[in-house]
């Protein structure tokens, strides 16, 4: 380890080889302590390696390194939640050729304790198993851990229920004193369109002489691991902008 005094501060400093087998020397500031800075070169360091004698975390970090250059940015948000609040937390510091069935079969009971619906366990369950299957893809993993454990939840819930135009035009009535209230649900039951995408319009969507609205973006509410919240509009990259039309007898709408 190379962690050395930086005025109040700990540094380190240490030479690594890329996967090109190119030799760089890294420097790194900040450290409170000599612990965190020689820790901090450790995982550094594990996560440049080719194997998988790399505990679970770090290699997480190199999975994500990958796939940001292939998800859209709202998907791959998505995925960093989901694995850093119910995943990480579980299986960071074992290594990833040491993690089985056994242990998967455990993370699933713990979060099946949690009352979580069958869809989000179906949605949890797949982000850890697509970490092992590219992990057998391209680091040589032998077999998926998850795929022997079996999997948890449900692809699709229950049968949803909706509203009829009568039960629509009923529960209308109970919003007619709030107009920006009633133009939202307008909005949503005529034109389909998801509450984030609703959130995310400004005033240069909506087309008046088209009657047309273009979805484009979402308004999302980020969880901080930390407990916090922040708010943000991301714009749906590397699709086509859809285009919402209000139908003839709601253009009143616009």
């Amino acid at each position: 380890m190379s962690a050395t005094r930086d005025g109040k501060m700990w540094r380190c400093q240490f030479y690594y080889k890329d996967w090109q087998g190119v030799s760089h020397k890294k420097n790194k500031r900040g450290f409170k302590t000599k612990a965190e800075a020689e820790q901090w070169e450790r995982d550094f360091l594990q996560q440049q390696q080719r194997n998988l004698d790399i505990n679970f975390e770090n290699f997480v970090q190199i999975y994500y390194e990958d796939m940001e250059h292939r998800l859209r940015e709202n998907t791959m948000r998505t995925k960093k939640f989901i694995i850093d609040l119910k995943i990480i937390p579980y299986f960071k510091k074992k290594n990833m050729n040491e993690i089985k069935a056994s242990d998967i079969r455990a993370w699933q009971n713990a979060l099946m304790k949690k009352g979580y619906s069958e869809t989000y366990l179906k949605t949890v369950n797949n982000q850890l198993s697509a970490i092992f299957n590219y992990a057998v893809r391209y680091y040589d993993l032998k077999d998926n851990p998850c795929r022997k454990a079996g999997s948890i939840g449900k692809s699709h819930a229950g049968e949803k229920e909706f509203w009829t135009k009568q039960e629509f035009k009923q529960f209308l009535v109970t919003v007619e004193n709030k107009p920006e209230t009633k133009m939202a649900f307008l909005l949503l039951y005529w034109t389909g369109m998801r509450i984030g995408e609703l959130l995310a319009i400004t005033y240069n969507d909506i087309d008046l002489e088209k009657r047309t609205i273009s979805v484009n973006k979402s308004y999302q509410r980020i969880e901080e691991t930390g407990g916090g919240e922040r708010a943000e509009t991301v714009a749906q990259k590397g699709s086509k902008q859809a285009g919402t039309g209000l139908q003839s007898h709601e253009r009143k709408t616009v």
